[in-house]
């Protein structure tokens, strides 16, 4: 019965055994991931016993990338993405070149020809959308400086992998090729993804927001929910089918257009189920692929492998973003996001097996190199976050006139979150009034900025409890969102509600929804501009205020 119902079996399969294995894993205090990893090698084709089907494990987890892409890009806007250009796109590109040479010559040494020691070390130097973003949620730090600059650094990596994958095909063709046939296969792929770039953004930004929101006039939950998925799946589907960009780069557009939709919290809460269980579902695919005798039998060769991918891309991410100036512990988050490999390596790996140009040795040296590296991700994070905690406790001492916590210091005090448009100018107007402010901002230049007026501020996701704790949340009379995101915003109010039950929280929306969504996290009251200015106006004239038009 079982072999009429692969798909059935090998889901269900799959997520049990993932369940059972990350239960324990998180018993014995590992990473759940390392249990996902085991499950896929339990039911993989190189274990005794049940055997899943490989195929459609990979075809699954294609799908945590897209929603897990789609999810990203629902925080994430191209003004944000234009902001870190000048670190993700040199970058990228920089270490990308770097890791593959390292790639490259571990290749030579094996005795491989040139062609399979590049496409090795280009398999090498491109890292896992998942394995990132997940370590980068489960810290909270995907919304802070460093994770947008990690995102945007994966999006250029995306793009040349796109690149590379059009390009691989012509260059291992055997045949000789000129530099114009080469030139022409360039020119082709930058006008297909420009060409899908420019319809998401002259297109897609008003389509997209306006059908969701006819889709929510409906009032049926279940047609929103599908409504979500069926932009995220089909954008990325129909990117890959016209345009031939990745399915991850689809997603990810589709994301950043809806965010401009005042229903972006409530799209990124409906799809976030669905998002994780397709993300484990990747990490049991990798497991399935790996072939463990590759431990046993090339054990010099693998550990040559992972250093290159571990320390070798940490160490180049880490001195690139050193070099443009920016601290040590955002360099050290970056260089973690992106020292592990994943889905663009598979593909390129396989791609080269099936052009005859890469050996089965390194297949199996990247598949199971990207395993170890996986595992090896939170280990490292673990060390990174040790290093975040040392630099915030610095911060305080140092913002501290008496080398003592800021709520020592600023008892009864105002903490605005965001030094942006709205909580500057609120913190400077707080300031005018000698009532003590303690700003929390992700943007190190802006609080090195601030303390040098001779003010507090704290670097750091106000989203987490540590940062807010370092402001001195328990001593503070009210806490001010300047945040314009309001999935940002909603997850500041909600831990700054949990921390402080008793502070006055106020925070900013664009619109009706924002309104009920902060106010459910914990809000005491939500500003809209648009509602605040015809108020004013009502007021100026001698009007009464209309408080019930502001829900």
């Amino acid at each position: 019965m079982l072999h009429h119902a692969p798909l059935i079996t090998t889901i269900a399969v799959g997520l049990v055994a993932a369940f059972a294995l990350g239960l324990i894993a998180q018993r014995l205090r590992l990473s759940p991931i390392v249990g996902y990893l085991a499950a896929g090698l339990l039911i993989g084709p190189h274990s005794p016993g049940f055997v899943g089907d490989v195929d459609l494990a990979q075809q699954l987890s294609e799908i945590g990338v897209i929603l897990l892409m789609f999810g990203v890009g629902l925080h994430f806007s191209f003004k944000e993405l234009l902001a870190v250009r000048r670190v993700a796109v040199p970058g990228a590109i920089v270490q990308m070149i770097v890791a593959t040479g390292l790639g490259t010559g571990l290749g030579l040494l094996l005795g491989w020809d040139l062609t399979a020691a590049i496409l090795f070390g280009l398999a090498l130097s491109v890292a896992s959308t998942v394995v990132m973003l997940r370590a980068l949620e489960e810290r909270q730090m995907l919304d802070t400086r460093a994770g947008h600059i990690a995102v945007g650094w994966l999006i250029v990596e995306d793009l040349a992998m796109v690149i590379a994958l059009v390009l691989v095909p012509v260059l291992a063709g055997g045949d000789a090729v000129s530099g114009g046939e080469l030139a022409g296969e360039l020119a082709l792929t930058v006008l297909r993804v420009g060409g899908f770039v420019a319809l998401m953004w002259i297109v897609g930004r008003r389509v997209i927001p306006w059908t969701l929101a006819r889709v929510a006039d409906t009032g049926s939950r279940e047609l929103f929910t599908l409504g979500v998925l069926a932009i995220g799946l089909g954008v990325a589907v129909g990117a890959a089918w016209v345009f031939e960009v990745s399915f991850a780069l689809g997603a990810f557009f589709a994301g950043m257009i809806l965010r401009e939709s005042d229903l972006s919290h409530r799209a990124a809460e409906d799809s976030l189920p669905l998002r994780d269980a397709f993300a484990v579902l990747f990490f049991v695919a990798v497991g399935m692929l790996v072939d463990p005798a590759v431990v046993w039998q090339h054990p010099v060769a693998l550990l040559a492998t992972v250093l290159v991918i571990v320390a070798g891309k940490f160490g180049i991410a880490f001195v690139l973003v050193r070099a443009l100036r920016y601290s040590r512990s955002m360099s050290v988050v970056v260089a973690a996001s992106l020292a592990q490999i994943g889905e663009f390596s598979f593909i390129l790996v396989t791609l080269g097996e099936d052009l005859g140009a890469l050996p089965g040795q390194a297949r199996d040296l990247v598949l199971a190199g990207a395993i170890v590296s996986i595992i090896l991700n939170p280990l490292l994070f673990a060390w990174v976050s040790r290093v975040v905690a040392r630099r915030a406790a610095k911060d305080v001492a140092e913002a501290s006139p008496d080398d003592g916590p800021i709520a020592a210091a600023a008892t009864g005090h105002v903490i605005v979150v965001g030094y942006g448009r709205v909580g500057g100018r609120a913190a400077r107007r707080l300031w005018a009034a000698s009532i003590p402010v303690v700003v929390i901002d992700d943007d190190e230049t802006r609080v090195a900025a601030i303390r040098d007026l001779g003010h507090e501020a704290i670097l750091g996701n106000a989203a987490r409890a540590k940062v807010l704790g370092a402001a001195g949340i328990g001593s503070a009379r009210a806490v001010l969102v300047g945040v314009p995101d309001p999935l940002n915003a909603g997850a500041v109010v909600a831990k700054a509600r949990e921390l402080a039950p008793d502070a006055d929280i106020v925070a900013r929306g664009h619109g009706s929804r924002d309104v009920a969504y902060l106010q459910e996290q914990g809000a005491s009251r939500v500003l809209v501009g648009v509602h605040e200015v015809a108020d004013l106006m009502v007021e100026r004239v001698g009007g009464p205020e209309n408080e019930s038009e502001r829900a």
